[in-house]
């Protein structure tokens, strides 16, 4: 079975002051049910797993209903980190569950194929992550004003969602993060810390996330050609 768990708990600050980006409207449709379909439709998904904010249970549900969302599904409320939200989500999965795909929920735009290959990927090697090769120059600044020095970008990648893993495997490295009370803002950062080899899936499509209002015109057009 492959279980893919939806993080949809965070606050989203950089969006504004009280503002969810997940409930912004975008192609006709919240965010968040854009990305919900993605996994929903998907072929290679078993069933969805749904972290959400405490209280927020019944928005999400009526959400579901709405845009008649079948796949089999269930609501966990979050934890105070993300890590914490994934851990609640991992304790909800299928017993089943070999794969587990985690993605962002303000994450709209992830293809079917993309999926499929953080999927193989990860039954490959234990662990993969949705990825894009650096293109920008990139500096270092000490103060936020002027420029340290310039960083090699060759072998630098930029991380994106879904970041797959065996079910087994993400459990352990979220585990030994707990251990070590290590707040972490990436799954695949538990992976290295129990020396777990990931699998860079290069993301050849546009695959953004919703983080500032200047996302959501690019994002929109991505949705629109893609219907």
């Amino acid at each position: 079975m492959i279980s893919a768990i939806l993080v949809a708990a965070g606050k989203g600050t950089r969006m504004g002051p009280n503002v969810d980006k997940l409930w912004l409207e975008v192609a006709g449709r919240p965010v968040i049910a854009h990305t919900w379909k993605k996994f929903n439709d998907s072929l290679f998904i078993d069933e969805i797993i749904v972290v959400v904010r405490e209280g927020m249970e019944s928005h999400f549900a009526g959400l579901a209903k709405a845009y008649s969302f079948q796949k089999s599904f269930r609501l966990v409320a979050g934890g105070a980190e993300r890590q914490d939200s994934v851990w609640n989500g991992l304790a909800a999965v299928s017993a089943q569950s070999e794969i587990v795909a985690i993605q962002d929920g303000a994450r709209p735009c992830t293809s079917d194929e993309l999926i499929a290959a953080t999927i193989q990927a990860a039954r490959e090697t234990g662990a993969a992550v949705a990825a894009q090769p650096v293109v920008d120059t990139l500096k270092e600044s000490a103060d936020g004003q002027t420029i340290l020095r310039t960083v090699e970008r060759t072998r630098l990648w930029s991380v994106q969602t879904p970041q797959t893993f065996r079910t087994d495997v993400i459990r352990r490295a979220i585990l030994a993060a707990r251990e070590k009370q290590l707040v972490l803002t990436d799954d695949t950062a538990a992976c290295e810390l129990i020396g777990q080899p990931v699998r860079l899936v290069k993301s050849v499509a546009p695959n953004p996330k919703v983080t500032v209002p200047a996302d959501l015109p690019f994002v929109e057009s991505l949705l629109l050609v893609g219907r």
